[in-house]
């Protein structure tokens, strides 16, 4: 395949919707539950289609239940944790959500990325054996984090990989979950091929309940901007573009080479 030698690391961070509940709208944990379930079965069907092995990053609250929807998953992609529950977090949930994970899935899950992307200490995701961490966003998010100081690319610390995700070189353009839905898709495509040439590799992710239908929630207008089926056509496209540049890869099977 043309440009096999540049690896493609797509992500899917799947958990309970909690959104609403950052400004104010609580929901019921089954509606939570059940958003994330079909935004997840389009993107499973967007994956198939275009032979795309993915890393997934999640809550073992979710995955405790759908486990067999855990298992099919298991038999195509990577599942590596996304902590226990989505909107709540203590250090022991570490070692207990890559257990529960890995019972339910019979894979080893050796990755983490902490919801919202918030720090953890390095000691203790490999206290909780894990191998490495992508919960890094090495940039300025506003109201979140100013991250302009960490290393752009994978790095290893003295306890684990870190595997941050893709910005560009230079300005720190991410191209991360808002900027698909509110970049143009030309403009997103071509942060994506800067970031393949310098780097050779680009590694971003999205959720599964942005490809539902969110326009009764109260969550932000960027957040919701492209959803649904809007969301989905513009990732189809996006693989299309990325295939004949790349190859998929999992996280883990990236480290193999390191």
């Amino acid at each position: 395949m043309a440009g096999a030698e540049k690896k493609i690391l797509f992500s899917i961070d799947l958990e309970e919707f909690d959104l609403p509940e950052e400004y104010g709208y609580t929901l019921p944990v089954e509606e939570k539950l059940q958003v994330s379930l079909p935004g997840m079965q389009a993107l499973d069907a967007i994956m198939d289609k275009h032979h795309v092995t993915a890393t997934i990053f999640t809550t073992a609250f979710w995955a405790n239940h759908y486990k067999d929807y855990m298992r099919l998953l298991a038999s195509k992609h990577e599942i590596a944790s996304h902590t226990y529950h989505h909107n709540s977090f203590k250090t022991e949930d570490l070692a207990a959500s890559r257990i529960a994970l890995s019972e339910i899935t019979g894979q080893e899950v050796i990755g983490l990325r902490m919801p919202r992307m918030r720090y953890v200490d390095p000691a203790d995701v490999a206290a909780a054996g894990y191998t490495y961490d992508s919960s890094l966003n090495p940039t300025w998010l506003p109201g979140r984090y100013n991250h302009f100081d960490k290393p752009r690319t994978l790095h290893k610390n003295e306890h684990v990989w870190e595997m941050p995700a893709s910005v560009t070189p230079i300005l720190r353009i991410p191209i991360f979950w808002l900027a698909l839905k509110n970049f143009p898709l030309d403009f997103y495509k071509m942060l994506c091929n800067r970031i393949l040439n310098h780097d050779g590799y680009i590694l971003f992710y999205v959720h599964p309940w942005e490809f539902v239908d969110l326009s009764k929630y109260q969550v932000p207008a960027m957040t919701k901007r492209i959803d649904g089926v809007q969301l989905q056509d513009r990732l189809d496209r996006l693989f299309t573009h990325l295939n004949k540049r790349a190859s998929f890869t999992t996280h883990k099977a990236y480290l193999q080479k390191y």
